[in-house]
């Protein structure tokens, strides 16, 4: 019989293993599927087409690197009028250009639509990994609001707020990786 447990466990039981060096995704992560341990290890992430392909050349490296249930999420910005810009490349437009490098992309740009999309990589040993996915659909705004979430969240707005504007128990019901989380934690349990 299988083991399920809302506390952060895999399937057999034990502690999930969520790979990430982003405080706000594992605080994000842990108020959906309980008491996760956060390991900052790294990943190579290659250069692909899709978050999916990031996400399972990724979960390849780190299973081979960690024992028991491994989970990773890959998350990517997608601006319409940027023909779907930064999107897989979203950490890294991030870390050069940030939000203010956006805002400026879309000076004078009438269409402002865009969404956010997660992947989570899950795999415990002898498993096939499994993909779980969630999207927010917004608009990028004309400038940046709030303090609270990270990256993005500023900049993205949802029914006229931002991300950052808002808290993360209202965040963790709407966003693309609250959607994406818990698509695995309804898995788990299904098993």
């Amino acid at each position: 019989m299988v083991k399920i447990n809302r506390e952060g466990q895999g399937k057999k039981g034990g502690m999930i293993n969520f790979v990430t060096s982003n405080k706000g995704k594992y605080a994000e992560a842990q108020a959906i599927l309980g008491d996760l341990v956060q390991m900052d290890i790294g990943y190579t992430e290659i250069q692909a087409d899709t978050l999916e392909e990031v996400a399972i050349y990724g979960m390849k490296e780190v299973a081979l690197r960690l024992k028991g249930a491994v989970m990773l999420e890959d998350a990517g910005l997608f601006v319409q009028a940027l023909r779907g810009f930064p999107g897989v490349y979203s950490a890294y437009v991030q870390k050069t250009i940030g939000n203010a490098g956006i805002l400026r992309l879309m000076e004078g740009e009438k269409n402002r639509s865009a969404y956010f999309k997660s992947v989570v990589a899950y795999a415990e040993p002898g498993m096939q990994t499994m993909i779980f996915s969630g999207e927010v659909y917004g608009q990028i705004g004309f400038e940046a609001r709030g303090s609270q979430g990270f990256g993005y969240d500023p900049i993205f707005y949802v029914d006229g707020m931002s991300l950052a504007e808002i808290d993360l128990e209202k965040k963790n019901q709407i966003s693309h990786r609250a959607k994406s989380m818990r698509a695995l934690d309804d898995w788990l349990h299904k098993c």
